[in-house]
């Protein structure tokens, strides 16, 4: 069986949504969220799993720009609760940690503590990663944000607990696989009974009520848009890409009468697939 794919390094959140999606599956652990796209798509990998947004800094919009650029589907989705702290080598104390190295989006769910003392913030490829990092260099006057798992798996010293913004901070990870792919590996399992979800990209001519029409497609067949965003295009100057969550599958009548109307109004639809929507209690 091929492993799973994943940004960053063992004990990063990226790792314990692998684990909620999957079990104790086979894993690897990649650089970049690119390098995940392109291992589940040269077939080094069965699939992938990415964060595509986080309660509290909004979405990982790099992402979406791989998702245009590659031939995958999206066939699931988990919820991770992050949890963050403060971790440093032993013996140190708070007081004594000058640099404070993460993930950029890690620095912003723990903004508000990190405003606290006049630390210099440095941004790493990952969260498990400044651990990493401060461990391999011995590097003393300095610390990370990362989980509690993490800080245990390079032998960190917990300075501050919970420093996450907020107490119900999480994570929406998607699941991408080869598109056509059938199994287990590439579609885990919502809960019992579960509501679907459909992620589609679309694009519309820059012109008065472009938007609308699209948008009224679903909203005269009561489909709800749970999430819509814009990103550009990467084509044209000032031309913009919709996102899309729909509560919906899009094999369902009304969704799929709203995705050909919106075929009919947009210069272009890309629906990347149908999936259960994730338990909002997924394990830490």
């Amino acid at each position: 069986m091929r492993p799973v794919a994943y940004a960053g390094e063992p004990g990063a959140f990226a790792e314990d949504a692998v684990l909620v999606a999957f079990g104790e599956v086979a894993r690897t652990a990649v650089g970049s969220f690119r390098d995940v796209f392109e291992a589940v798509a040269e077939g080094r990998a069965g699939g992938g799993v990415l964060p595509i947004e986080n309660l509290l800094n909004g979405t990982v919009r790099e992402v979406y720009d791989l998702l245009l650029e590659h031939d995958l589907a999206v066939t699931g989705e988990v919820v991770v609760p992050v949890r963050l702290c403060l971790a440093a080598l032993p013996g140190q104390s708070i007081d004594n940690i000058g640099r404070v190295y993460s993930h950029i989006q890690a620095l912003g769910q723990a903004e508000a503590f990190l405003r606290s003392r006049p630390w210099a913030t440095l941004t790493t490829y990952n969260t498990a990663g400044a651990g990493k990092l401060i461990r391999a260099a011995g590097e003393r006057g300095a610390a990370a944000v990362l989980s509690p798992r993490a800080a245990a798996l390079f032998g960190l010293e917990i300075l501050a607990d919970d420093i996450q913004g907020a107490a119900d901070n999480r994570t929406r990870f998607l699941v991408v696989a080869p598109a056509g792919l059938d199994g287990a590996m590439a579609s885990p399992a919502g809960p019992s009974g579960s509501a679907r979800r459909t992620t589609l990209a679309f694009a519309v001519r820059n012109e008065p009520g472009a938007l609308l029409r699209a948008l009224r497609a679903f909203a005269d067949r009561a489909v709800n848009l749970s999430k819509l965003e814009s990103r550009p295009s990467r084509t044209a100057a000032w031309e913009y890409v919709f996102w899309a969550d729909l509560d919906a599958d899009a094999a369902d009548p009304p969704c799929a009468a709203a995705l050909d109307e919106l075929r009919g109004v947009s210069t272009m639809v890309r629906v990347f697939g149908s999936y259960p929507r994730a338990a909002e209690n997924a394990p830490a």
